[in-house]
């Protein structure tokens, strides 16, 4: 097996006197009627937000992790059927070869590698099976018209694994070795990767307990793996097609002091049923309500957004604040950085409810709902079924100017078409390439 040795362009640096400052807080507080002077420091203009501090903590593995230096690469002798690219199914595809690494207690991360794609071998008790301790992540490749891969804001995705992971008590990982391990995957089965504009490469790491054994215990025994593969629009009705959602008042998705702000699978597994109502009921997917006032939360696996007058006569684009219900999409910051910057219409990160939506489509005052993710990027939502009645939202009368304008800026980030650091060259991820030799299977 080929070892990658390739430089990297990417490096993290600590902020050394923050943790120095908040262990001198923690040591002064108790003995010193002044500690509140230094508390007051931390929290003053000239110390950045601890918050930031405590989030790229939380980002960093507990030991070391595995490196992009050890990747071995067992190249696939034969090439699986390609799909018809013309009529792409979602997530039915998947690519030559897969990313995997396994982890221990006793041992930490082994070393990573590249292999044929294959199938599992999980023992009957693991408890990844039994107890749904495993957590996934979803992200796209996407090759531009100048014929280079990019990938959108990798580094968003990793950080929300290790946070999920965390959460799940699975082990973290250096998120910047973890995505130029991904990078090196897709440039070994570059030539599944879509020359459309309109398709994509899907990317799925996944991370599972595999430790063998009734109970519901921490596991030592962990894989990370990921799959990719080419992918077209996420609903059936492609494209820029709006789609209908049923308010579900009976089910809830997410709950405070939950996991909805993890990517765990325990979110989406007990969506199935409620999923299968709503298509009973001609829609496509859930507007999932939280709440005796029925708070808008998410629209099936998506981020929510409505774009409104509110009563003050503001034009406001709005979306569900992270109280720990909401997951925290990538392209949902995406869009919310992007219309700050545009400052062009007020944007709010606050819960809202079902009966506001309604008062303000009673009072035309609501312009567009639409929900955005990795899937479908932005997708404009043109009906809502709340308590056996439809209430049709105005997103496309206008052609919906606001979505589509957001899903076109993305598009454009994502397929090279405009600079932005938020498209990463997967060239520029694994640096100089040496040749590959294969190891027959």
């Amino acid at each position: 097996m080929q070892r990658c040795r390739s430089r990297n362009p990417y490096f993290r640096s600590a902020s050394i006197r923050l943790l120095v400052e908040m262990a001198l807080a923690t040591i002064i507080r108790p003995f010193s009627k002044r500690s509140h002077l230094v508390l007051q420091f931390l929290s003053s203009s000239r110390c950045p937000p601890l918050t930031s501090l405590s989030h790229s903590i939380s980002s960093e593995p507990d030991r070391p992790s595995f490196k992009y230096a050890n990747l071995g690469i067992q190249q696939s002798e034969h090439s699986r059927p390609k799909p018809d690219y013309d009529n792409l199914v979602f997530g039915k595809h998947f690519a030559d070869h897969m990313f995997e690494v396994e982890w221990t207690s006793s041992n930490g991360w082994e070393e990573p590698r590249i292999v044929p794609f294959h199938q599992l071998t999980l023992h009957p008790a693991a408890t990844s099976l039994h107890y749904a301790i495993q957590l996934f992540e979803g992200m796209k490749a996407f090759r531009g018209l100048d014929g280079k891969v990019r990938m959108f804001r990798p580094d968003l995705n990793m950080k929300r694994m290790n946070s999920s992971a965390k959460r799940s008590g699975l082990p973290m990982f250096d998120g910047e070795e973890a995505t130029r391990c991904i990078a090196k995957l897709l440039h070994l089965d570059r030539d599944w990767i879509p020359t459309s504009q309109t398709s994509s490469m899907y990317i799925r790491p996944t991370l599972i307990s595999t430790e063998p054994a009734i109970g519901v215990l921490p596991p030592h025994h962990a894989l990370l793996y990921v799959l990719t593969g080419p992918v077209g629009p996420y609903f059936p009705s492609g494209g820029f097609n709006p789609v209908t959602l049923l308010a579900d008042d009976v089910h809830v998705r997410a709950w405070e002091g939950g996991v909805g702000q993890y990517k765990v699978g325990s979110n989406y597994g007990p969506s199935i049923v409620p999923y299968k109502e709503a298509v009973k009921r001609g829609c496509q997917q859930i507007l999932w309500l939280y709440g005796d006032d029925y708070k808008v939360t998410e629209a099936g696996t998506m981020n929510c957004f409505m774009y409104w007058q509110n009563k003050q006569g503001e034009m406001e684009l709005i979306t569900p604040s992270l109280d720990g219900t909401i997951l925290p999409g990538v392209n949902r910051i995406s869009i919310l950085e992007l219309t700050r910057g545009w400052n062009e219409f007020k944007v709010t990160e606050r819960a809202f409810t079902m009966a506001e939506l309604l008062e303000g489509l009673k009072e035309n005052r609501v312009k567009e709902v639409f929900g955005a993710g990795t899937a479908c990027v932005v997708c404009p939502i043109g009906g809502i079924l709340f308590k056996d009645q439809m209430y049709d939202i105005p997103t496309m009368t206008d052609g919906a100017p606001l979505a589509s304008r957001l899903l076109r800026v993305l598009n454009d980030i994502q397929y090279g078409r405009t600079q932005s650091p938020w498209a990463v060259d997967i060239d520029d991820l694994i640096g100089e390439e040496e040749d590959i030799r294969s190891k027959a299977l």
